[in-house]
């Protein structure tokens, strides 16, 4: 698989890839394969955005879905809806007997190698259509060469705030790493829960991670530890570890963060009883388009660049983030020409409606200069235009086996069962094993 660093990918390609000017279906479960719905060819696919907790996506998707069945009479798409935890594991069990859908999610890099490797997904080099994307998001889904999935999102990772909690107790955005410990100790002062984080999904904590050891060591420390230029056990990624044990032991996350989910810790900033919530902008319809959260809450959020660290090697230009999820195509699949014919479909439909009707940031080159966009969604963009690297979330970037580890150890750190020193040897220790 190419192991190119996607921090090296993107560049500053981003910032003539996004036009700002002028800017200020039932669910149905079952084995692929072809089948019959009257007279209709039946694609089956899955994908991770359930209408209670992603609203904004699940109506884009199921939007696109019934627009394409008019278009296309003779076509019947049947969808299985799952959170992100429960997709990844029936996603592992379908895989393991050789009953993927015709159409499904994956992710880049080290999660898609497996599926690649055991020809389980097919080449979608005969529909994809590279100009239309923005440049460099397809090398993470792509293998010698090969397109195997057409990406929808494109992610940078804020730390969203409330405005109205800061302004209680006279705190600003921070810019710096001190600033930011400062407004730590002051809410937790104040009894005010500075963070909210699910750890129990593990991936959550390790994004807390990447930043620190983005600041501290600057953007390739961490990727030359994976792609084995260097070492997990570097100076720099220790010390972000011990970082990350003096957040717990100060108190900046919410009471048992290592037994919530995400899902059920963003209930907290949603409801006002956490001050700072860092997720990447697949949140931001929440926070601007979403129908179902008030206008009186989206207006006290605001967001801020993770900060600068003294004596660091990182700056405050550079991201946690990268192409999102992706549409794969089913190798063996029955109708893999009507499916790879809706993927095309989807991921076209989904750069016009994303931006405009959910504000999510798509994968695919838009102008949207004639859409009336949110000011945080426009000054987001600006933000990813203006990026001096973008660092793949590290559990994506690593074999299966490795990232299980990572994410373990990710835990294991925020919960205090392994020290920075331990949690950096046990994954360099895997990642070595690999070699």
């Amino acid at each position: 698989m190419k192991k190119k660093a996607f921090s090296t990918v993107m560049s500053m390609a981003l910032a003539g890839s996004l036009v700002l000017a002028g800017c200020s279906s039932s669910d149905t479960s079952g084995d692929s394969g072809e089948s019959s719905s009257g007279d209709k060819t039946v694609v089956k696919m899955m994908h991770l955005w359930p209408e209670g907790s992603s609203n904004a996506q699940y109506t884009i998707v199921d939007d696109i879905i019934n627009a394409y069945e008019k278009e296309n009479p003779d076509v019947d798409i049947q969808t299985e809806i799952l959170g992100n935890e429960q997709y990844k594991e029936k996603i592992k069990v379908l895989s393991a007997s050789n009953e993927l859908p015709d159409v499904g999610i994956t992710w880049a890099a080290g999660y898609m190698k497996p599926f690649v490797e055991g020809n389980m997904f097919a080449s979608l080099d005969d529909i994809v259509q590279e100009d239309k994307f923005v440049a460099g998001t397809l090398d993470a889904f792509s293998v010698e060469e090969s397109t195997y999935a057409l990406p929808l999102e494109l992610n940078i990772t804020p730390v969203y705030y409330n405005k109205e909690i800061f302004e209680k107790y006279n705190l600003e955005a921070p810019e710096t790493y001190d600033e930011f410990l400062n407004v730590v100790k002051t809410l937790s002062d104040n009894g005010v829960t500075p963070i909210t984080l699910g750890n129990k999904d593990r991936w959550t904590g390790s994004m807390w991670y990447m930043y620190l050891a983005d600041r501290i060591g600057g953007p390739e420390v961490l990727n030359k530890a994976i792609n084995r230029t260097g070492s997990f056990e570097d100076p720099a990624l220790v010390q972000a570890a011990e970082e990350i044990e003096k957040l717990v032991d100060m108190g900046a996350f919410v009471k048992g963060f290592n037994g919530l989910s995400n899902d059920e810790a963003k209930g907290y900033f949603m409801n006002e009883q956490a001050a700072m919530y860092l997720m990447a902008t697949w949140e931001l319809p929440n926070y601007t388009t979403t129908p179902d959260v008030a206008q009186e809450f989206k207006d006290k959020v605001g967001y801020f660049k993770f900060p600068t660290y003294e004596g660091g090697k990182g700056d405050i230009d550079s991201y946690v983030g990268g192409p999102g999820v992706a549409l794969f195509v089913s190798e063996q699949s029955k109708v893999q020409d009507e499916a790879k014919d809706f993927v095309s479909y989807l991921v076209e439909e989904w750069g016009k409606r994303s931006v405009v009707d959910a504000g999510v940031i798509p994968a695919t080159v838009v102008d949207t200069s004639n859409g009336e966009l949110d000011q945080m969604y426009v000054d987001i963009l600006n933000d990813l235009g203006k990026a001096t690297n973008l660092t793949l979330y590290a559990d994506v970037q690593m074999s299966a086996g490795v990232a299980d580890v990572h994410l373990n150890q990710i835990q294991s750190l925020f919960g205090g069962q392994s020290t920075p020193k331990e949690f950096a040897k046990t994954q360099e220790e895997a990642l070595a094993a690999e070699e």
